[in-house]
């Protein structure tokens, strides 16, 4: 994901901590103004009170624990991916970086045992 986003799933925590996808939830976020447009066309918007920058209907959701153990579950069983991400509701996208996070972490040792020479 090129867009600064962290590859958590769907999670809309950019790196910027300025940025965030929804508004504000302070006093000040009656005060905001348009702050140009993102990479898509979207609308962006800015609190003047605390200088966030949010969107204001962002299209990103979050993939709940639930799902992802349901997904771990289905990978075990060995269906394909793209069944997974029809059946679960999720992209093929997500999905298939939520497979390469998830065998990122898995260690890369060999184990190796000596035969027994001779008889």
């Amino acid at each position: 994901m090129s867009m600064g986003y962290k590859q958590f799933g769907y999670v809309t925590e950019p790196l910027n901590p300025v940025f965030r996808s929804t508004p504000p939830q302070t006093p000040s976020s009656a005060h905001t103004v348009k702050n140009g447009r993102i990479h898509n066309g979207k609308q962006r918007f800015k609190c003047q009170g605390c200088g966030r920058q949010f969107i204001e209907q962002p299209t990103k959701k979050v993939i709940d624990q639930i799902t992802r153990d349901l997904v771990d579950r289905l990978l075990l069983e060995r269906i394909s991916l793209a069944g997974i991400a029809r059946v679960v509701g999720v992209s093929e996208q997500w999905l298939q970086d939520y497979v390469n996070e998830k065998y990122a972490k898995v260690p890369r040792r060999v184990q190796v045992t000596p035969k027994k020479r001779g008889g």
